[in-house]
């Protein structure tokens, strides 16, 4: 795959059901955080608000829709993974794995936390 230079290269430039989920993430994202800036950083789509909140990133078998501040985000429906200090992610295995209300949510939750801390790269 050619190095995207935007978040929608880096989606068409997936194959099969993975470019299919990246598509739909990033339309869920733009319609949960409209005011969110988008771009290719860490060779992975990022989505920035006071700082970064959000990426997505497609390994072999799964996608990862991460959060910076992962471990603060409210998690009724307990779909968050990971051990980190700070960042969650939910790991997605196929389409049928993207829960629009409740990722949407995390999503306005992420850009709050930001809103209200600033940005989580600066120590914040």
């Amino acid at each position: 795959m050619a190095r995207a230079r935007t978040v929608d290269e880096y989606a068409a430039g997936l194959e099969g059901w993975r470019s299919e989920a990246v598509k739909a993430l990033v339309e869920l994202v733009r319609a949960a955080a409209p005011e969110a800036r988008e771009s290719i950083k860490w060779a992975q789509p990022v989505f920035d608000d006071h700082g970064p909140f959000l990426y997505i990133k497609a390994f072999k078998n799964h996608v990862n829709f991460g959060f910076w501040r992962g471990v603060d985000l409210p998690d009724e429906a307990g779909i968050l993974e990971g051990t980190g200090e700070k960042m969650r992610h939910v790991k997605v295995t196929g389409l049928e794995d993207i829960q629009e209300d409740v990722l949407a949510g995390l999503v306005r939750e992420a850009v709050a936390l930001n809103r209200s801390k600033g940005d989580p790269t600066q120590g914040a």
